[in-house]
This record gives C-alpha cells, sequence and structure tokens, in this order.
C-alpha cells in the first residue's frame, strides 16, 4: 500500500531538515521542493515561484506543508526586505497554482507565518486575537497570510502558525547562541526584559502533524511554548544548560556593533514579544516540552538540574 505523503517545500532549510525525518517516523513519505539541486529521487527542484514539472508530486498528496522563506537573520537593506517578502508571497501563489492544476489536490495546507506579525510589544501577552502590529515584519507577515487566504481552494484545509523562535538540534539560532555562550558570551542582551516566545522542534513537529491529521483544525494559531520568558531569564537557563557561569551582560549599543559586523538585523535580539498558544490548549494540545529548562536540557543532551520549572524564577 502507498504510504500517505507530505509536500514539504522549503525543506531542505533548517526547519525542514529537522522536521522531515520526525514526519517520516510517523509513517509519511516525504517529497521536498527545494531551489537547490536535489540530492535524491525524494527532492525536486522548483524556483519557489512559478508552477513547473513538480506540480505533479501534489496529485494525490495528503499535504503540503510550506516552510519557504528567505532568511531574515539578514541587514534590513532594501534589497534583502524585498527578497524576504517576496521569497513569501510568491511560494505561496506559486504553490496555489500548482492546487489548481491538480485533479487530486492535497487535502491539507499547513502555511508557516511569524509571530513576528505582533511587532514588539514589551509584556502584552499575544495570542490569535491580539492585533497585527505596525512596522516591516508585521507587514510581511500579513501579506504572507494574505496570499493563502485569497487562494481560490475552496476544498482545501488551511491552517497558519506563527511561529516563533524554534529551539532546535542542528542548527538555526539556537546553534549560534550556544556556541557564543560555550565560549562566555551568553550574557543578557540588551535590557534583557525583551520576551522571547521560544519553541521546541519536536513541539513544531507534532503542531503540523495534528493539523494534517485533524480536520477540525483550520485558520490560524500561534505556535509557540506556553511559557515565553525574558531574555535575561531564556540567557541564565541556556548557560545553565551548558555548564558556564554567570556573564557580564551585552549593552545595546554593543548588539548594534556586533551586528554590523556579523551582517544581521540587532532589533532580532533587542525587541520581543510575550505570545501564548491561546487556541491550541483551548484544543487540547499537550505540548512535550513547555518548560525552558527541560526544553534546553533535551537539546543540548544534558539533564536538568533542577526540575522546576523556569517560570518559577519569575515569581
Amino acid at each position: 500500500m502507498n504510504r500517505p505523503r507530505i509536500i514539504l517545500a522549503g525543506g531542505s532549510g533548517f526547519l525542514g531538515t529537522e522536521l522531515r525525518p520526525i514526519f517520516e517516523s510517523r509513517g509519511y513519505d516525504i517529497i521536498v521542493l527545494t531551489r537547490s539541486e536535489p540530492g535524491d529521487t525524494s527532492q525536486l527542484r522548483w524556483d519557489a515561484s512559478s508552477a513547473g514539472p513538480w506540480v505533479s508530486a501534489l496529485e494525490g498528496a495528503t499535504a503540503v506543508v510550506n516552510l519557504v522563506g528567505r532568511s531574515v537573520d539578514c541587514r534590513k537593506t532594501a534589497a534583502n526586505k524585498r527578497e524576504i517578502l517576496e521569497s513569501r508571497i510568491h511560494s505561496v501563489r506559486a504553490l496555489a497554482e500548482g492546487f489548481q492544476r491538480c485533479a487530486r489536490p492535497p487535502a491539507v495546507w499547513v502555511q508557516a507565518s511569524t509571530a513576528h506579525i505582533y511587532g514588539d510589544t514589551d509584556e502584552q501577552i499575544l495570542d490569535e486575537s491580539s492585533p497585527i502590529g505596525t512596522g516591516f515584519a508585521p507587514e510581511v507577515g500579513r501579506q504572507w497570510e494574505r496570499a493563502l487566504n485569497e487562494a481560490d481552494l475552496p476544498n482545501v484545509r488551511k491552517v497558519i502558525l506563527r511561529i516563533s523562535f524554534v529551539l532546535g538540534r542542528y542548527g538555526g539560532a539556537l546553534a549560534k547562541l550556544a556556541r557564543l555562550t560555550r565560549f562566555f558570551l551568553g550574557g543578557t542582551v540588551g535590557s534583557g526584559q525583551q520576551y522571547i516566545s521560544w519553541l521546541h522542534i519536536d513541539d513544531l513537529a507534532k503542531m503540523i502533524l495534528r493539523a494534517i491529521e485533524q480536520s477540525a483544525m483550520r485558520g490560524v494559531y500561534v505556535a509557540t511554548a506556553p511559557e515565553p520568558v525574558p531574555n535575561r531569564i531564556f540567557m541564565r537557563e541556556l548557560r545553565r544548560a551548558l555548564g558556564r557561569p554567570w556573564t557580564p551582560p551585552t549593552p545595546t549599543p554593543l548588539v548594534h556593533l556586533g551586528s554590523l559586523l556579523l551582517r544581521t538585523d540587532p532589533t532580532l535580539a533587542t525587541l520581543g514579544r510575550r505570545c501564548v498558544p491561546t487556541r491550541l490548549l483551548a484544543e487540547g494540545f499537550t505540548f512535550r516540552h513547555p518548560h525552558l529548562r527541560e526544553a534546553l536540557a533535551d537539546l543540548l543532551h544534558r539533564a536538568p538540574s533542577d526540575a522546576a520549572p523556569v517560570q518559577e524564577a519569575l515569581t
């Protein structure tokens, strides 16, 4: 018998690379749409902006999971901002055209979006009912989601995940932060009060599989762990997980200087948002890794030194 098939658009990046083996262990065949040269028959080349031969892979597939989007870990030049926006919108429109060409299109489309859609909101608690913010990142999120909502696919169930800071084992921002922390550069960043909404990769996989397998799940969901923490707590727990002592903080001017040298955006570190997964919790979703200390211990291969959740340190 044929196994159910997931089309993973943008599956050769950080998230796709970590998610794929989890989906395969659940019994799915995976076809990766990639702009890189295909490494094997499970990968198909596409330009992420137009329909092509790859459309045949959609025929009869169980679901499409779209993770395409140029990394925001860069300086926000006019050219980079244009590429960040266009990479997201064009991939959605190309997939929508692919769906429309199929006699048996996938029944489910799970679309990545961003928790940055709320902007920088200090300590305000944010969920699916919160207003979209202002600025470049919120506008990208707004147009990204609009592109999917405007796709004329009446028989396709659409699920949008506003994904927060994903903690993975083999890459992404956690790997960079862990490297700095190992070299005793893991101090509080900026004020340390900016909230980090984080999510273990295993729970992101669980959310996506739930979106595929449960027909009642549709619309927008905040994809984050239930306990966001300020930057000062996050960095403290990272130091604890890696066995490093207290480290002097990095003032905001030094963050900006370092970002210039590393050609990245300092606001990724100095701004934040306090998101909670209200819809998922209301629908009975259970997190494998709800607490930061345990999540970091799992990802960094160390046993937690204290079973108490990090939230207790905030009271």
